[in-house]
């Protein structure tokens, strides 16, 4: 498959109203946003081969960053050019983040007994979510004793070392430690091709602009003492470190918000389960965060820093990836190294519902068999998350109630 041409180009208005479509009704999370993709665009419009799609989200998987959204962006870019990509990326992340800043709002009204058992049944219910997505990633990423050690280890260090570093430090050893014990488990095949015409130059930028933004914002955030500097560089390098996009997001951004004492705990759970109930992109959570970040920025201004930053590097590193892909991809190590480094984020994952998930939710054997039934419901039943969000919600108000 080929991008016709690096300039604007086909029809904007149509990607944008695909899009909003999808932003609109995707539910279930970024492997689910997937599937619905593919019917959209690949079955029904036709925009993209199944051939072109596998390698397209192969490349998207690749890197870090929210997958879901990243393939729609590429999407949008085959389709129309810059303007097709950025009108693909507004309407799908669109509906979800105005909901998102509309709970944070909201959550004010949260002050009374009812509203303190609804904030407890989110919290519940995040426990569950999480739970299911590391049994499903740990199942997907760490099918071999290898991986499993991986993870155990990463989860260890992030439960030892407790903060960002700590996540960071996991994600290196994850990768190295892939490309030294993953080289017999790691399959050597790669699928598809695609050649968009985005000239290796404007690649290179993108992959300069990606690091110099990563060291230093942080840095301009110490100098200036703003406030605002702050936001934008943590949001940044959250987005930077997503391997495996959605829930593996949580982490880091508890890391960035919580610990500094931005957010507390119990809105940032709160805002989490909300998440699970409306469609769209998980990172759209950055815009709750935003909006209720103390002190600010916050409100609208902070929900638009916090979107900004936390999808910024993934788009980077895509447009930098996708002029370089085909080399890249089949380099030796290539694969074992985002192995590693994707059965490492398992571990930090199962860490973070640990601490400060489980920790938070449970306080007794009625929340916890309230998340032991939500989960069962969720990996028994199949439930859409959204309807075991509201199930937690009367649950938690049922309890209250006995």
């Amino acid at each position: 498959m080929r991008c016709g041409n690096w300039g604007p180009m086909g029809a904007t208005g149509e990607i944008f109203l695909t899009f909003l479509k999808l932003g609109l009704t995707a539910f279930g999370g970024p492997i689910a946003h997937l599937g619905y993709f593919r019917d959209e665009i690949v079955v029904r419009r036709k925009w993209i081969d199944e051939k072109g799609y596998a390698d397209l989200v192969a490349l998207c998987q690749f890197l870090p960053g929210p997958t879901s959204s990243q393939v729609g962006f590429a999407i949008g870019l085959l389709r129309g050019g810059a303007s097709g990509a950025a009108s693909a990326f507004v309407a799908f992340t669109l509906p979800s983040a105005l909901l998102m800043v509309a709970f944070a709002y909201g959550l004010t009204m949260f002050d009374g007994h009812v509203g303190q058992e609804l904030i407890s049944g989110l919290k519940v219910v995040a426990v569950a979510i999480v739970a299911q997505a590391v049994w499903g990633m740990a199942r997907a990423l760490c099918p071999d004793k290898e991986r499993v050690t991986i993870a155990l280890v990463a989860a260890a260090i992030v439960l030892g070392l407790g903060s960002a570093l700590g996540q960071i430090v996991a994600i290196a050893a994850g990768a190295v430690a892939g490309l030294i014990f993953c080289r017999s488990s790691v399959g050597k095949s790669v699928a598809g091709h695609l050649n968009f015409e985005v000239p290796r130059y404007i690649g290179a930028i993108c992959f300069s602009l990606f690091t110099a933004l990563l060291v230093g914002l942080p840095l301009a955030a110490t100098i200036t003492d703003s406030q605002g500097v702050a936001v934008l560089a943590s949001f940044y390098h959250a987005g930077s470190w997503v391997f495996g996009g959605g829930h593996v997001v949580l982490p880091l951004l508890e890391a960035e918000v919580v610990q500094p004492g931005w957010v507390t705990t119990d809105q940032f759970l709160a805002g989490y389960g909300a998440a699970q109930a409306i469609p769209g992109p998980l990172f759209t959570f950055a815009a709750y965060l935003g909006s209720i970040l103390e002190p600010g920025p916050n409100g609208i201004l902070g929900a638009v820093l916090a979107l900004v930053a936390i999808f910024f590097p993934g788009f980077l590193l895509l447009i930098g990836a996708i002029s370089f892909w085909d080399s890249l991809r089949t380099r030796s190590g290539a694969q074992e190294l985002i192995s590693g480094a994707s059965a490492s984020v398992v571990g930090i994952l199962g860490a973070a519902l640990y601490n400060p998930i489980f920790t938070s939710a449970i306080v007794g054997p009625s929340t916890f068999a309230l998340a032991l039934i939500c989960f069962v419901l969720l990996m028994g039943f199949r439930a859409p998350a959204w309807i075991v969000v509201v199930f937690s919600l009367a649950g938690s108000l049922v309890i209250s109630a006995i």
